[in-house]
């Protein structure tokens, strides 16, 4: 996916058939348009993705620092760790391009084609996890598996080190084609992917339909089958109070996720059939495609931000251990200045304070429908 809009204005293609062929279409609204709302937009995502991932990622450690293998906790809580890894890497992006729609391109090539890198890398691995754990909650509440493979992690492991592989192929080409280019008519560079004027609308027609296809609707069949799967499962199992709640949890799911990312997929749809001819190419809808695309493609990264609220803070058992995480901070604290304060009054005692981790059990802190 392409962090910055189409800027492939100057071909027979993008002129309007009302227009001169003496005049190209004009850049100038849309950047001025990008600088205002872009820096804001994805700074915005940056905090709120870094807060809420990191709180994730430490509830997490303080789980497994209780349980010394590392194949000791469900499918699920495996799956959730490398989401939240991929959504916090996502986010470690963001300061760059932000920083590009206000002064255009500052850094290397280099950094333009790691961060672009990373970009579609994280983008990719987000919505493939997401897809995992709702496969991983299929498999334990409508077939029941519980056996000794589902408690084993190692093997979610090995499945997310595909998926970390077979993204990074993905990502490859966006690396290999990155580049800082300047804007036509515009003082401005900025760091894009340049296929190059003679091959530039296949690839970039090839690569929306891979990103379509793996990014957004395989895990949309396989969250949409996993999760209304569950939901009559628990019609028939569950008590009326547990129906309802599951029936919210599972539709905010399906909708946050089809919210954020299907407008900015239909609207790279549309470029597609525009560099098929199939849609007549103009620069008004150029100019549209832009700006709409920039603002669905913002929506689509808050995914990222809410992705510990819908996965790890609506968990019971989540909560509770994030919970105890902040008593024994808020414990070691009161331990500390007890401790200076004695000191400070020239005796010498000795702290107690107690830093008790969870009670051991196999199930999962982390799980969505439990």
């Amino acid at each position: 996916m392409a962090v910055t809009p189409d800027y492939s204005y100057a071909t027979d293609q993008d002129y309007d058939s009302n227009e001169s062929y003496d005049s190209v279409c004009d850049l100038e609204t849309t950047w001025e348009f990008s600088r205002l709302f872009a820096p804001t937009a994805y700074i915005v995502v940056f905090i709120l993705a870094i807060l809420g991932n990191v709180l994730v990622l430490l509830v997490i450690r303080r789980y497994r620092q209780s349980h010394h293998s590392p194949c000791a906790f469900s499918l699920t809580d495996t799956f959730l760790l490398h989401l939240a890894i991929s959504d916090l890497l996502l986010a470690l992006t963001l300061p760059f391009f932000a920083a590009q729609w206000i002064s255009g391109w500052v850094f290397t090539v280099g950094i333009c084609k790691v961060a672009g890198g990373l970009f579609s890398l994280n983008v990719y691995c987000g919505v493939l996890f997401l897809a995992c754990i709702s496969f991983d909650r299929y498999l334990a509440i409508v077939h029941a598996v519980h056996t000794s493979w589902r408690r084993n992690t190692c093997l979610a492991q090995l499945a997310c080190a595909l998926i970390w592989i077979c993204c990074t192929g993905l990502a490859a080409v966006d690396i290999h084609f990155r580049n800082v280019v300047e804007l036509p008519g515009f003082d401005k560079l900025v760091c894009t992917v340049d296929f190059g004027m003679e091959t530039s609308d296949q690839w970039q027609l090839s690569l929306q339909l891979v990103s379509l296809l793996l990014g957004f609707g395989l895990p949309l069949l396989v969250m949409l089958y996993c999760y209304i799967r569950i939901f009559f499962e628990l019609c028939h199992t569950s008590t009326r109070r547990q129906k309802r709640r599951s029936l919210r949890l599972i539709i905010s799911l399906v909708v946050v996720f089809v919210l954020c990312w299907a407008p900015y997929n239909i609207l790279k749809m549309v470029d597609s059939l525009r560099l098929l001819e199939i849609v007549r190419p103009s620069c008004k809808l150029n100019y549209v495609l832009d700006i709409s695309i920039l603002v669905t493609e913002s929506l689509g990264l808050s995914h990222s931000a809410l992705n510990p609220l819908l996965y790890g803070f609506v968990g019971v058992k989540f909560r509770r251990e994030l919970l105890q995480m902040f008593k024994a901070a808020l414990r070691s604290t009161r331990c500390f200045r007890m401790t200076k304060w004695v000191q400070g009054q020239g005796m010498s005692r000795r702290t107690t304070g107690s830093f008790s981790s969870v009670d051991s059990e196999n199930t999962s802190y982390f799980s969505v429908v439990a």
